[in-house]
Protein backbone atom coordinates (compact mmCIF):
# COMPACT_ATOMS: atom_id res chain seq x y z
CA UNK A 1 0.00 0.00 0.00
CA UNK A 2 1.36 3.37 -0.18
CA UNK A 3 2.10 5.49 2.21
CA UNK A 4 -0.94 7.87 3.30
CA UNK A 5 -0.83 11.31 3.47
CA UNK A 6 -3.48 12.30 6.99
CA UNK A 7 -2.57 15.33 6.93
CA UNK A 8 -4.94 18.02 7.92
CA UNK A 9 -3.90 20.04 4.03
CA UNK A 10 -4.46 16.81 2.84
CA UNK A 11 -7.74 16.19 4.08
CA UNK A 12 -9.11 19.55 3.31
CA UNK A 13 -7.56 18.66 -0.50
CA UNK A 14 -9.76 15.46 -0.67
CA UNK A 15 -12.94 17.19 0.46
CA UNK A 16 -12.56 20.61 -1.71
CA UNK A 17 -12.40 17.91 -4.86
CA UNK A 18 -15.59 16.27 -3.47
CA UNK A 19 -17.28 19.40 -2.90
CA UNK A 20 -16.68 20.74 -6.24
CA UNK A 21 -18.91 17.48 -7.76
CA UNK A 22 -21.68 18.52 -5.70
CA UNK A 23 -22.03 22.50 -6.38
CA UNK A 24 -25.57 22.43 -7.33
CA UNK A 25 -27.22 21.04 -4.07
CA UNK A 26 -24.41 23.35 -1.64
CA UNK A 27 -25.26 26.18 -3.53
CA UNK A 28 -29.12 25.58 -3.36
CA UNK A 29 -28.47 24.51 0.82
CA UNK A 30 -26.92 27.59 1.27
CA UNK A 31 -29.47 29.71 -0.70
CA UNK A 32 -32.85 28.47 1.26
CA UNK A 33 -30.22 28.89 4.49
CA UNK A 34 -29.99 31.98 4.22
CA UNK A 35 -33.68 32.51 2.92
CA UNK A 36 -34.84 31.29 6.47
CA UNK A 37 -32.71 33.69 8.36
CA UNK A 38 -34.41 36.53 6.25
CA UNK A 39 -37.81 34.71 7.09
CA UNK A 40 -36.71 34.26 11.11
CA UNK A 41 -35.83 38.11 11.43
CA UNK A 42 -38.64 39.40 9.45
CA UNK A 43 -40.81 37.05 11.76
CA UNK A 44 -39.19 38.62 14.40
CA UNK A 45 -40.17 42.29 13.06
CA UNK A 46 -43.59 41.49 12.95
CA UNK A 47 -43.70 39.79 15.86
CA UNK A 48 -42.88 43.35 17.29
CA UNK A 49 -44.99 44.96 15.44
CA UNK A 50 -48.00 43.04 16.33
CA UNK A 51 -47.09 43.45 20.10
CA UNK A 52 -46.60 47.50 19.52
CA UNK A 53 -49.61 47.49 17.25
CA UNK A 54 -51.63 45.74 20.40
CA UNK A 55 -50.28 48.05 23.20
CA UNK A 56 -50.62 51.33 20.77
CA UNK A 57 -47.03 51.75 20.76
CA UNK A 58 -47.21 51.79 16.94
CA UNK A 59 -49.62 52.97 13.88
CA UNK A 60 -47.94 51.84 10.85
CA UNK A 61 -50.02 49.58 9.93
CA UNK A 62 -53.27 47.82 11.20
CA UNK A 63 -53.71 44.22 13.73
CA UNK A 64 -55.29 42.57 10.95
CA UNK A 65 -52.52 43.61 8.34
CA UNK A 66 -49.74 42.35 10.62
CA UNK A 67 -51.31 39.19 11.62
CA UNK A 68 -51.64 38.75 7.53
CA UNK A 69 -47.95 39.66 7.20
CA UNK A 70 -47.51 37.04 9.93
CA UNK A 71 -49.27 34.19 8.39
CA UNK A 72 -47.54 35.15 4.93
CA UNK A 73 -44.35 34.25 6.36
CA UNK A 74 -44.87 31.23 8.13
CA UNK A 75 -46.47 29.58 4.70
CA UNK A 76 -43.35 30.74 3.16
CA UNK A 77 -41.13 29.49 5.66
CA UNK A 78 -43.36 25.65 5.46
CA UNK A 79 -42.52 25.87 1.49
CA UNK A 80 -38.71 26.33 2.21
CA UNK A 81 -38.48 23.92 4.44
CA UNK A 82 -40.71 21.02 1.94
CA UNK A 83 -38.21 22.45 -1.05
CA UNK A 84 -34.87 21.53 1.75
CA UNK A 85 -36.38 17.99 2.32
CA UNK A 86 -37.07 17.60 -1.36
CA UNK A 87 -33.55 18.93 -2.14
CA UNK A 88 -31.95 16.18 0.40
CA UNK A 89 -33.74 13.62 -0.45
CA UNK A 90 -32.78 13.57 -4.22
CA UNK A 91 -29.62 15.30 -4.56
CA UNK A 92 -28.51 14.16 -0.93
CA UNK A 93 -28.79 10.29 -2.17
CA UNK A 94 -27.61 10.92 -5.21
CA UNK A 95 -24.29 12.39 -3.93
CA UNK A 96 -23.82 9.11 -1.78
CA UNK A 97 -24.42 6.56 -4.66
CA UNK A 98 -22.24 8.51 -6.60
CA UNK A 99 -19.26 8.50 -4.23
CA UNK A 100 -19.88 4.60 -2.76
CA UNK A 101 -19.87 3.89 -6.64
CA UNK A 102 -16.63 5.65 -6.57
CA UNK A 103 -15.34 3.97 -4.34
CA UNK A 104 -16.95 0.50 -4.98
CA UNK A 105 -15.32 0.50 -8.23
CA UNK A 106 -11.82 1.44 -6.98
CA UNK A 107 -11.94 -1.29 -4.49
CA UNK A 108 -13.12 -4.13 -7.43
CA UNK A 109 -9.49 -2.41 -9.22
CA UNK A 110 -7.35 -2.48 -6.63
CA UNK A 111 -4.18 -4.53 -6.14
CA UNK A 112 -5.06 -7.91 -4.38
CA UNK A 113 -2.12 -7.63 -2.43
CA UNK A 114 -3.24 -3.75 -1.32
CA UNK A 115 -6.93 -4.79 -0.51
CA UNK A 116 -6.21 -8.13 1.11
CA UNK A 117 -5.34 -6.16 4.28
CA UNK A 118 -8.63 -4.76 4.88
CA UNK A 119 -11.58 -7.05 6.34
CA UNK A 120 -14.50 -6.93 4.60
CA UNK A 121 -16.65 -6.27 7.29
CA UNK A 122 -14.37 -2.83 7.83
CA UNK A 123 -14.77 -2.30 4.06
CA UNK A 124 -18.66 -2.08 4.30
CA UNK A 125 -18.28 0.01 6.68
CA UNK A 126 -16.09 3.13 5.48
CA UNK A 127 -18.29 2.68 2.13
CA UNK A 128 -21.62 2.71 4.17
CA UNK A 129 -21.42 4.85 7.12
CA UNK A 130 -18.11 7.23 5.84
CA UNK A 131 -19.41 7.82 2.80
CA UNK A 132 -22.67 9.02 4.65
CA UNK A 133 -21.16 11.28 6.95
CA UNK A 134 -18.52 12.77 4.76
CA UNK A 135 -21.31 13.66 2.10
CA UNK A 136 -23.21 15.28 4.70
CA UNK A 137 -21.00 17.10 5.60
CA UNK A 138 -19.67 18.40 2.48
CA UNK A 139 -23.83 19.04 1.50
CA UNK A 140 -25.36 19.86 4.48
CA UNK A 141 -22.76 20.69 7.24
CA UNK A 142 -20.89 23.06 5.10
CA UNK A 143 -23.99 25.35 3.70
CA UNK A 144 -25.58 25.17 7.43
CA UNK A 145 -22.28 26.72 8.84
CA UNK A 146 -22.77 29.38 5.91
CA UNK A 147 -26.30 29.45 7.10
CA UNK A 148 -25.38 29.86 10.53
CA UNK A 149 -22.32 33.01 10.13
CA UNK A 150 -24.89 34.55 8.09
CA UNK A 151 -28.03 34.05 11.15
CA UNK A 152 -25.23 35.16 13.18
CA UNK A 153 -24.43 38.25 11.86
CA UNK A 154 -27.95 39.23 10.62
CA UNK A 155 -29.04 38.84 14.31
CA UNK A 156 -26.52 40.40 15.63
CA UNK A 157 -26.65 43.76 13.85
CA UNK A 158 -30.66 44.07 14.17
CA UNK A 159 -29.94 43.91 17.64
CA UNK A 160 -27.25 46.24 17.53
CA UNK A 161 -29.38 48.44 15.52
CA UNK A 162 -32.39 48.41 18.45
CA UNK A 163 -29.54 48.41 21.17
CA UNK A 164 -26.16 48.63 20.62
CA UNK A 165 -24.65 48.12 24.30
CA UNK A 166 -26.53 45.24 24.24
CA UNK A 167 -25.29 43.69 21.31
CA UNK A 168 -21.81 43.88 22.66
CA UNK A 169 -23.02 42.44 25.91
CA UNK A 170 -24.06 39.87 24.26
CA UNK A 171 -20.97 39.09 21.48
CA UNK A 172 -18.22 39.73 24.69
CA UNK A 173 -19.91 36.57 26.91
CA UNK A 174 -19.90 33.87 23.90
CA UNK A 175 -16.21 33.66 23.17
CA UNK A 176 -14.87 33.15 26.71
CA UNK A 177 -17.00 29.79 27.04
CA UNK A 178 -16.51 28.69 23.49
CA UNK A 179 -12.91 28.66 23.83
CA UNK A 180 -13.00 27.18 27.63
CA UNK A 181 -15.14 24.68 25.57
CA UNK A 182 -12.85 22.80 22.59
CA UNK A 183 -9.78 22.06 24.98
CA UNK A 184 -10.65 18.57 24.47
CA UNK A 185 -11.31 18.55 20.69
CA UNK A 186 -7.83 16.94 20.24
CA UNK A 187 -8.67 14.03 22.55
CA UNK A 188 -12.29 13.90 21.24
CA UNK A 189 -10.96 13.10 17.71
CA UNK A 190 -8.55 10.32 19.09
CA UNK A 191 -12.24 8.89 20.61
CA UNK A 192 -13.36 9.02 17.33
CA UNK A 193 -11.00 7.56 15.47
CA UNK A 194 -11.32 4.51 18.06
CA UNK A 195 -15.38 4.27 18.21
CA UNK A 196 -15.05 4.22 14.39
CA UNK A 197 -12.52 1.18 14.40
CA UNK A 198 -14.38 -0.19 16.87
CA UNK A 199 -17.64 -0.40 14.83
CA UNK A 200 -15.88 -2.08 11.74
CA UNK A 201 -15.14 -4.71 14.14
CA UNK A 202 -18.42 -5.43 15.39
CA UNK A 203 -19.43 -5.73 11.66
CA UNK A 204 -17.10 -7.80 10.91
CA UNK A 205 -17.80 -10.16 13.31
CA UNK A 206 -21.58 -10.13 12.50
CA UNK A 207 -21.28 -10.02 8.45
CA UNK A 208 -18.12 -13.21 9.21
CA UNK A 209 -20.56 -15.09 11.97
CA UNK A 210 -24.01 -14.87 9.44
CA UNK A 211 -22.27 -15.70 6.26
CA UNK A 212 -20.54 -19.00 7.74
CA UNK A 213 -23.98 -19.73 9.83
CA UNK A 214 -24.00 -23.86 9.47
CA UNK A 215 -20.33 -23.51 10.26
CA UNK A 216 -21.36 -22.08 13.89
CA UNK A 217 -24.25 -24.68 14.25
CA UNK A 218 -21.83 -27.71 13.47
CA UNK A 219 -19.28 -26.32 15.87
CA UNK A 220 -21.60 -25.58 18.48
CA UNK A 221 -19.76 -22.23 18.69
CA UNK A 222 -22.89 -19.94 19.66
CA UNK A 223 -22.30 -19.22 23.06
CA UNK A 224 -18.63 -18.36 22.38
CA UNK A 225 -19.35 -15.84 19.21
CA UNK A 226 -21.98 -13.88 21.03
CA UNK A 227 -20.23 -13.59 24.18
CA UNK A 228 -17.62 -12.34 21.43
CA UNK A 229 -19.99 -9.86 20.29
CA UNK A 230 -20.95 -8.68 23.81
CA UNK A 231 -17.57 -8.23 24.62
CA UNK A 232 -17.04 -6.01 21.23
CA UNK A 233 -20.22 -4.03 22.10
CA UNK A 234 -19.39 -3.60 25.69
CA UNK A 235 -15.76 -1.93 24.37
CA UNK A 236 -17.83 0.25 21.66
CA UNK A 237 -19.63 1.36 24.63
CA UNK A 238 -17.16 2.46 27.05
CA UNK A 239 -15.44 4.54 24.40
CA UNK A 240 -18.84 5.99 23.59
CA UNK A 241 -19.13 6.64 27.42
CA UNK A 242 -15.80 8.24 27.69
CA UNK A 243 -16.09 10.43 24.43
CA UNK A 244 -19.29 11.26 26.15
CA UNK A 245 -17.87 12.87 28.98
CA UNK A 246 -15.80 15.08 27.12
CA UNK A 247 -18.62 16.31 25.34
CA UNK A 248 -20.45 16.68 28.26
CA UNK A 249 -17.92 19.48 29.37
CA UNK A 250 -18.09 21.02 26.31
CA UNK A 251 -21.68 21.14 26.13
CA UNK A 252 -22.03 22.56 29.97
CA UNK A 253 -19.87 25.19 29.74
CA UNK A 254 -21.47 26.28 26.76
CA UNK A 255 -24.83 26.12 28.81
CA UNK A 256 -23.68 28.42 31.11
CA UNK A 257 -22.99 31.23 28.65
CA UNK A 258 -26.21 30.91 26.85
CA UNK A 259 -27.77 30.69 30.29
CA UNK A 260 -25.52 33.78 30.87
CA UNK A 261 -26.53 35.70 27.79
CA UNK A 262 -30.25 35.08 28.40
CA UNK A 263 -29.93 35.88 31.61
CA UNK A 264 -28.62 39.66 30.96
CA UNK A 265 -31.08 40.15 28.25
CA UNK A 266 -33.77 39.74 29.90
CA UNK A 267 -32.70 41.69 32.93
CA UNK A 268 -31.44 44.40 30.69
CA UNK A 269 -34.89 44.71 28.68
CA UNK A 270 -36.79 44.22 32.27
CA UNK A 271 -34.96 47.16 33.90
CA UNK A 272 -35.19 49.40 30.06
CA UNK A 273 -39.22 48.89 29.85
CA UNK A 274 -39.40 49.54 33.85
CA UNK A 275 -37.71 53.23 33.18
CA UNK A 276 -40.50 53.20 29.69
CA UNK A 277 -36.94 53.11 27.40
CA UNK A 278 -38.67 50.22 25.27
CA UNK A 279 -41.91 49.35 24.30
CA UNK A 280 -43.59 45.68 24.93
CA UNK A 281 -42.53 44.84 21.22
CA UNK A 282 -39.02 45.86 21.60
CA UNK A 283 -38.75 43.64 25.08
CA UNK A 284 -40.01 40.79 23.10
CA UNK A 285 -37.67 41.37 20.16
CA UNK A 286 -34.65 41.33 22.31
CA UNK A 287 -35.15 37.96 23.53
CA UNK A 288 -35.98 37.27 20.27
CA UNK A 289 -32.95 38.11 19.05
CA UNK A 290 -30.98 37.21 21.95
CA UNK A 291 -31.80 33.52 20.83
CA UNK A 292 -31.12 34.11 17.06
CA UNK A 293 -27.50 34.98 18.11
CA UNK A 294 -27.33 32.28 20.66
CA UNK A 295 -28.43 29.60 18.12
CA UNK A 296 -25.54 30.24 15.35
CA UNK A 297 -23.07 29.83 18.19
CA UNK A 298 -24.79 26.78 19.94
CA UNK A 299 -24.76 25.18 15.91
CA UNK A 300 -21.04 26.62 15.24
CA UNK A 301 -20.29 24.50 18.59
CA UNK A 302 -22.31 21.14 17.21
CA UNK A 303 -19.90 21.44 14.13
CA UNK A 304 -16.87 20.28 16.36
CA UNK A 305 -17.93 16.91 16.90
CA UNK A 306 -19.27 16.97 12.87
CA UNK A 307 -16.07 18.25 11.59
CA UNK A 308 -14.29 15.37 14.04
CA UNK A 309 -16.78 12.89 12.40
CA UNK A 310 -16.20 14.02 8.99
CA UNK A 311 -12.27 14.46 9.08
CA UNK A 312 -12.20 11.30 10.53
CA UNK A 313 -14.34 9.48 7.82
CA UNK A 314 -12.04 11.44 4.94
CA UNK A 315 -8.76 9.94 6.60
CA UNK A 316 -11.05 6.65 6.23
CA UNK A 317 -11.89 7.11 2.93
CA UNK A 318 -8.75 8.15 1.80
CA UNK A 319 -7.06 5.18 2.74
CA UNK A 320 -9.33 3.59 0.59
CA UNK A 321 -8.88 6.31 -2.22
CA UNK A 322 -5.20 6.03 -2.57
CA UNK A 323 -5.20 1.72 -2.46
CA UNK A 324 -2.58 0.85 -5.27
CA UNK A 325 -4.93 0.21 -8.55
CA UNK A 326 -4.38 -2.23 -11.58
CA UNK A 327 -2.43 -0.83 -14.40
CA UNK A 328 -5.59 -1.82 -17.28
CA UNK A 329 -4.58 -1.03 -20.75
CA UNK A 330 -7.42 1.17 -22.98
CA UNK A 331 -6.99 -1.39 -25.92
CA UNK A 332 -7.42 -4.95 -24.19
CA UNK A 333 -6.34 -7.77 -26.33
CA UNK A 334 -8.65 -10.08 -27.35
CA UNK A 335 -7.45 -13.65 -27.85
CA UNK A 336 -9.61 -15.52 -30.67
CA UNK A 337 -7.52 -18.73 -30.64
CA UNK A 338 -6.19 -21.07 -28.05
CA UNK A 339 -2.70 -19.80 -26.94
CA UNK A 340 0.54 -21.89 -24.88
CA UNK A 341 1.26 -20.43 -21.54
CA UNK A 342 4.78 -20.33 -21.22
CA UNK A 343 6.60 -20.02 -17.41
CA UNK A 344 10.20 -18.17 -17.99
CA UNK A 345 12.53 -18.27 -14.81
CA UNK A 346 9.22 -17.30 -13.00
CA UNK A 347 10.02 -16.42 -9.01
CA UNK A 348 7.63 -15.54 -6.46
CA UNK A 349 7.06 -14.78 -2.63
CA UNK A 350 4.51 -12.29 -0.89
CA UNK A 351 6.68 -10.30 0.76
CA UNK A 352 10.17 -9.38 -0.08
CA UNK A 353 10.96 -11.87 3.88
CA UNK A 354 8.73 -14.24 3.11
CA UNK A 355 9.70 -17.58 1.49
CA UNK A 356 10.36 -18.54 -2.58
CA UNK A 357 6.81 -20.36 -3.60
CA UNK A 358 8.24 -20.78 -7.09
CA UNK A 359 11.88 -19.91 -7.80
CA UNK A 360 13.73 -20.18 -11.48
CA UNK A 361 10.79 -22.26 -12.72
CA UNK A 362 10.53 -22.87 -16.33
CA UNK A 363 7.65 -24.86 -17.95
CA UNK A 364 4.93 -24.82 -20.52
CA UNK A 365 1.04 -25.11 -20.83
CA UNK A 366 -0.22 -26.00 -24.44
CA UNK A 367 -2.74 -25.19 -26.10
CA UNK A 368 -5.77 -27.18 -27.76
CA UNK A 369 -5.62 -29.86 -24.77
CA UNK A 370 -6.05 -30.54 -21.24
CA UNK A 371 -3.77 -29.82 -18.22
CA UNK A 372 -3.51 -30.90 -15.17
CA UNK A 373 -1.60 -29.89 -12.39
CA UNK A 374 -1.61 -31.87 -8.93
CA UNK A 375 -0.11 -31.65 -5.91
CA UNK A 376 -0.48 -31.81 -2.10
CA UNK A 377 -1.92 -28.64 -0.09
CA UNK A 378 0.54 -25.99 0.50
CA UNK A 379 2.87 -26.72 -2.66
CA UNK A 380 1.17 -23.28 -4.60
CA UNK A 381 -1.50 -24.34 -6.72
CA UNK A 382 -3.57 -21.83 -5.18
CA UNK A 383 -0.80 -19.51 -6.34
CA UNK A 384 -0.21 -20.45 -9.47
CA UNK A 385 -3.96 -19.19 -10.19
CA UNK A 386 -3.09 -16.16 -9.03
CA UNK A 387 -0.34 -15.77 -11.10
CA UNK A 388 -2.17 -17.03 -14.33
CA UNK A 389 -4.85 -14.65 -13.44
CA UNK A 390 -2.39 -11.47 -12.71
CA UNK A 391 -4.05 -11.38 -9.41
CA UNK A 392 -0.07 -10.96 -7.80
CA UNK A 393 3.12 -10.48 -10.63
CA UNK A 394 5.54 -12.66 -10.53
CA UNK A 395 9.10 -11.41 -8.38
CA UNK A 396 11.42 -11.96 -11.22
CA UNK A 397 10.51 -13.81 -14.82
CA UNK A 398 8.01 -13.50 -17.08
CA UNK A 399 4.51 -15.21 -18.10
CA UNK A 400 3.72 -14.91 -21.83
CA UNK A 401 1.01 -16.14 -24.13
CA UNK A 402 2.31 -17.62 -26.73
CA UNK A 403 -0.11 -17.37 -29.78
CA UNK A 404 0.30 -19.41 -32.94
CA UNK A 405 0.74 -16.83 -35.31
CA UNK A 406 3.97 -15.80 -33.36
CA UNK A 407 2.84 -12.99 -31.32
CA UNK A 408 3.43 -13.01 -28.21
CA UNK A 409 1.71 -11.45 -24.83
CA UNK A 410 3.46 -10.75 -21.55
CA UNK A 411 0.42 -11.76 -18.55
CA UNK A 412 -1.15 -8.80 -17.17
CA UNK A 413 -4.30 -7.57 -15.77
CA UNK A 414 -5.38 -6.15 -19.26
CA UNK A 415 -5.34 -9.72 -20.39
CA UNK A 416 -7.26 -11.35 -17.72
CA UNK A 417 -10.55 -11.08 -20.00
CA UNK A 418 -9.18 -13.95 -22.17
CA UNK A 419 -9.62 -16.18 -18.99
CA UNK A 420 -12.74 -17.93 -17.48
CA UNK A 421 -11.87 -19.13 -14.15
CA UNK A 422 -14.28 -21.50 -11.95
CA UNK A 423 -13.47 -21.26 -8.07
CA UNK A 424 -13.28 -23.88 -5.31
CA UNK A 425 -16.54 -24.20 -3.33
CA UNK A 426 -19.60 -22.14 -4.16
CA UNK A 427 -19.30 -18.76 -5.76
CA UNK A 428 -22.74 -18.15 -6.77
CA UNK A 429 -24.09 -14.60 -5.28
CA UNK A 430 -27.41 -13.65 -4.37
CA UNK A 431 -29.94 -13.11 -7.60
CA UNK A 432 -31.23 -15.52 -10.65
CA UNK A 433 -29.39 -18.00 -11.42
CA UNK A 434 -29.84 -16.36 -15.21
CA UNK A 435 -28.01 -13.31 -13.80
CA UNK A 436 -25.30 -15.59 -12.03
CA UNK A 437 -24.72 -17.70 -15.42
CA UNK A 438 -25.38 -13.74 -17.43
CA UNK A 439 -22.07 -12.73 -15.15
CA UNK A 440 -20.13 -14.59 -17.39
CA UNK A 441 -20.96 -13.09 -20.54
CA UNK A 442 -24.07 -10.53 -20.45
CA UNK A 443 -24.90 -10.67 -23.98
CA UNK A 444 -25.27 -14.94 -24.04
CA UNK A 445 -28.91 -15.98 -25.33
CA UNK A 446 -30.73 -18.40 -23.51
CA UNK A 447 -29.53 -20.81 -26.29
CA UNK A 448 -25.65 -20.38 -25.50
CA UNK A 449 -26.74 -20.87 -21.68
CA UNK A 450 -29.03 -24.12 -22.34
CA UNK A 451 -25.89 -25.30 -23.97
CA UNK A 452 -23.53 -24.38 -21.33
CA UNK A 453 -25.94 -25.94 -18.93
CA UNK A 454 -26.38 -29.00 -20.73
CA UNK A 455 -22.42 -29.32 -21.24
CA UNK A 456 -21.77 -28.74 -17.30
CA UNK A 457 -24.66 -30.82 -16.44
CA UNK A 458 -26.61 -28.57 -14.90
CA UNK A 459 -30.17 -29.40 -17.17
CA UNK A 460 -31.71 -29.55 -13.73
CA UNK A 461 -31.70 -25.56 -13.68
CA UNK A 462 -34.59 -25.91 -17.12
CA UNK A 463 -36.50 -28.77 -15.18
CA UNK A 464 -37.27 -26.19 -12.11
CA UNK A 465 -40.58 -24.33 -12.06
CA UNK A 466 -39.19 -20.87 -12.87
CA UNK A 467 -36.31 -22.36 -15.02
CA UNK A 468 -33.35 -19.58 -15.40
CA UNK A 469 -35.61 -17.31 -13.34
CA UNK A 470 -35.25 -19.65 -10.26
CA UNK A 471 -33.39 -17.26 -7.65
CA UNK A 472 -30.81 -18.42 -5.13
CA UNK A 473 -29.40 -17.03 -2.04
CA UNK A 474 -26.36 -15.85 -0.67
CA UNK A 475 -23.44 -18.11 -1.97
CA UNK A 476 -26.10 -20.20 -3.41
CA UNK A 477 -28.09 -20.98 -0.74
CA UNK A 478 -31.03 -23.04 -1.43
CA UNK A 479 -29.07 -25.13 -4.27
CA UNK A 480 -26.48 -28.56 -3.25
CA UNK A 481 -22.93 -27.70 -3.33
CA UNK A 482 -22.89 -29.78 -6.74
CA UNK A 483 -25.69 -28.05 -8.07
CA UNK A 484 -23.82 -24.93 -7.26
CA UNK A 485 -20.64 -26.35 -8.87
CA UNK A 486 -22.10 -26.57 -12.12
CA UNK A 487 -23.83 -23.76 -12.41
CA UNK A 488 -20.51 -21.77 -11.64
CA UNK A 489 -18.69 -24.18 -14.85
CA UNK A 490 -21.83 -23.21 -16.94
CA UNK A 491 -21.38 -19.55 -15.91
CA UNK A 492 -17.84 -20.37 -17.01
CA UNK A 493 -18.38 -22.08 -20.53
CA UNK A 494 -20.80 -19.02 -21.98
CA UNK A 495 -17.94 -16.87 -21.15
CA UNK A 496 -16.30 -17.85 -24.28
CA UNK A 497 -13.32 -17.01 -23.39
CA UNK A 498 -9.91 -19.36 -24.95
CA UNK A 499 -8.03 -20.19 -21.66
CA UNK A 500 -10.34 -21.99 -18.55
CA UNK A 501 -9.54 -22.64 -15.39
CA UNK A 502 -11.00 -25.13 -13.39
CA UNK A 503 -9.83 -25.40 -9.84
CA UNK A 504 -11.56 -28.42 -8.31
CA UNK A 505 -14.72 -27.65 -9.89
CA UNK A 506 -16.00 -30.65 -9.71
CA UNK A 507 -15.11 -31.37 -5.98
CA UNK A 508 -18.85 -31.78 -5.33
CA UNK A 509 -19.94 -33.98 -7.51
CA UNK A 510 -20.39 -37.91 -7.65
CA UNK A 511 -18.03 -40.05 -9.86
CA UNK A 512 -20.82 -40.45 -12.17
CA UNK A 513 -21.81 -36.69 -13.19
CA UNK A 514 -17.88 -36.30 -12.74
CA UNK A 515 -17.13 -37.94 -15.45
CA UNK A 516 -20.58 -36.61 -17.61
CA UNK A 517 -19.15 -33.47 -17.04
CA UNK A 518 -15.34 -33.68 -17.78
CA UNK A 519 -16.22 -36.07 -21.26
CA UNK A 520 -18.37 -33.06 -22.51
CA UNK A 521 -15.80 -30.10 -21.62
CA UNK A 522 -13.24 -32.32 -23.10
CA UNK A 523 -14.88 -32.95 -26.15
CA UNK A 524 -16.34 -29.52 -26.99
CA UNK A 525 -13.69 -27.64 -25.99
CA UNK A 526 -10.95 -29.31 -27.51
CA UNK A 527 -9.94 -25.99 -29.67
CA UNK A 528 -9.55 -23.81 -25.88
CA UNK A 529 -6.69 -24.67 -23.10
CA UNK A 530 -8.17 -26.32 -20.49
CA UNK A 531 -6.68 -26.28 -17.18
CA UNK A 532 -7.77 -28.15 -14.24
CA UNK A 533 -6.45 -27.95 -10.56
CA UNK A 534 -7.40 -31.16 -8.99
CA UNK A 535 -6.83 -34.19 -6.29
CA UNK A 536 -9.00 -36.16 -7.92
CA UNK A 537 -7.82 -38.49 -10.66
CA UNK A 538 -11.38 -38.74 -13.09
CA UNK A 539 -9.73 -35.64 -15.04
CA UNK A 540 -6.23 -37.80 -15.74
CA UNK A 541 -8.05 -39.58 -18.33
CA UNK A 542 -8.58 -36.31 -20.40
CA UNK A 543 -5.00 -35.16 -19.60
CA UNK A 544 -2.74 -34.02 -22.53
CA UNK A 545 -0.06 -33.07 -20.07
CA UNK A 546 0.15 -33.97 -16.06
CA UNK A 547 2.09 -30.84 -14.43
CA UNK A 548 3.02 -31.94 -10.43
CA UNK A 549 4.43 -29.29 -7.88
CA UNK A 550 6.24 -30.42 -4.95
CA UNK A 551 7.23 -28.12 -1.86
CA UNK A 552 11.08 -28.41 -1.76
CA UNK A 553 13.30 -26.11 0.72
CA UNK A 554 13.95 -23.79 -2.06
CA UNK A 555 10.80 -23.37 -3.52
CA UNK A 556 8.07 -25.47 -5.65
CA UNK A 557 9.44 -28.48 -7.70
CA UNK A 558 7.59 -28.74 -10.88
CA UNK A 559 7.18 -31.15 -13.09
CA UNK A 560 5.50 -31.67 -16.27
CA UNK A 561 4.62 -34.97 -17.86
CA UNK A 562 3.38 -35.28 -21.11
CA UNK A 563 0.71 -38.05 -22.41
CA UNK A 564 1.14 -39.64 -25.69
Amino acid sequence: MKPIDSSFHHTIQFLFKQLKGHRLQITLNIIIGVLFVFIDLGFVWVTKLAVDIATHNSHVATLQQAFILMASIMLLRILLSICSRWIRAVLGVKAQNNMRIHLFARLLNSKWNAVRNFHTGNLTNRIEKDVTDVVNFITESIPSLVTTIVQFLGAFFFLFYMDSMLAVIIVCIIPFFILSSKIYVKRMKRLTHAIRGQESNIQSLIQETLQHNILVKTLDCFHTLTDNLHAQQTALHEKVIHRTKYSTVSTTLLSIGFATGYFVTFAWGATQLSNNLISYGAMLAFVQLVSQIQNPVRNMSRFVPIFINAFTATERLIELDTIEQEQTAKNRVILSKATSICFENISFRYTPTSRFIFEQSNFKIPANGVTVITGETGTGKTTLIRLLLAIVEPTTGNINLECKDGKMYTVNSSLRNNFAYVPQGNSLISGSIKYNILLGNPNASDEDIRKALHTAGADFVLQKETGLETICGETGDGLSEGQAQRIAIARALVSNKMIFIFDEATSSLDNETEKIVLERIAQNYKDRTLIFITHRGEVLKYANQIIHLQRMNSGVLVQSSTKP
